[in-house]
């Protein structure tokens, strides 16, 4: 059995914890835990799940998470075959919620900064020029000694505080309102639906899994994702369909197939409601983006 990745705690005589991953897939455990979080994938490719938002990712992708915003980044399921040869690569760092004990939010100098990591409880996406220089010094931070290290750091978060290419991530309405004890139950859920929504999903099944009625479950889940679990697993779908009209060349109806909707009409209804334009026009519009 392949083992994933482990997170490790922040020493108390350390500023922060940077760690270089290196697996065959990406921690499969749906978590949150206390520290600020910023990690980007390297390599490696699948769907990330961050507080009631659902997307897919691949190499580039950059988030800074907040304190107890749950996340977990899930790989395809081509990962997870006996007889695979992928592999994943990312670079993570934590950092606590006192970082530099609380000068961060008390300083003027720091007013930017703050501000951003109060944002970060929604999560944070970074993309474009500012995604690829902080890539680099993430890289570089990895081998840095001394206090250089915290004055690296510092540079990374006041680019994300300045740089306009960022956003938010989960809704403005989202809470975390799950508890720890829950953590396994939340992970039996997300493991089953990632290996099943490409066919049909029974309520009365993930139910079980949490050990609940499945309307109890439907009012556990609605009350700790911020939406019910049918939207969920749409969303889960439609994200899988972007991935595909982004790097295959199946044709919309395959598409649909592939991503667990049982009728062309109902995922061209429910992508629409999503993503404010039919799958071709998504599809037309990223290549047309992607040439340019």
């Amino acid at each position: 059995m392949k083992k994933p990745v482990k997170k490790s705690r922040i020493p108390q005589d350390k500023a922060f914890v940077i760690k270089e991953l290196i697996a065959p897939y990406f921690d499969v455990n749906w978590h949150f835990h206390s520290e600020y979080q910023l990690f980007t994938a390297l390599e490696g490719r699948g769907t990330r799940f961050i507080g009631d938002h659902v997307k897919s990712f691949k190499e580039g992708d950059m988030v800074l998470t907040g304190p107890n915003l749950p996340h977990l980044w899930r790989n395809d399921q081509a990962y997870f075959k006996p007889n695979s040869t992928l592999k994943t690569h990312g670079i993570v760092i934590y950092f606590p919620e006192d970082f530099l004990r609380n000068s961060v939010f008390e300083l003027e100098e720091f007013e930017s900064i703050a501000a951003m990591l109060q944002k970060s409880q929604r999560g944070i996406e970074i993309f474009g020029k500012t995604n690829q220089w902080i890539k680099t010094q993430m890289i570089e931070l990895l081998h840095e000694k001394g206090v250089g290290r915290i004055i690296r750091l510092i540079q990374i978060l006041e680019a994300i505080a300045s740089s306009p290419e960022s956003v938010q991530i989960a809704d403005a309405a989202y809470i975390n309102t799950h508890k720890e004890s829950e953590k396994d139950r939340m992970g039996h859920v997300y493991e089953y639906v990632m290996e099943h929504f490409q066919t049909k999903v029974s309520l009365e099944k993930v139910a079980a899994l949490a050990n609940l009625s499945p309307s109890a479950f439907s009012r556990f889940f609605k009350a700790r994702v911020n939406k019910s679990f049918s939207d969920f697993l749409t969303d889960l779908r439609i994200s899988h369909a972007c991935k595909l009209l982004h790097d295959t060349d199946l044709n919309i109806s395959e598409v649909a197939y592939e991503s667990g909707f049982l009728t062309l009409s109902n995922f061209n209804k429910l992508f629409r409601e999503r993503m404010n334009q039919t799958p071709g026009e998504y599809r037309r519009e990223f290549i047309n983006s992607f040439g340019s």
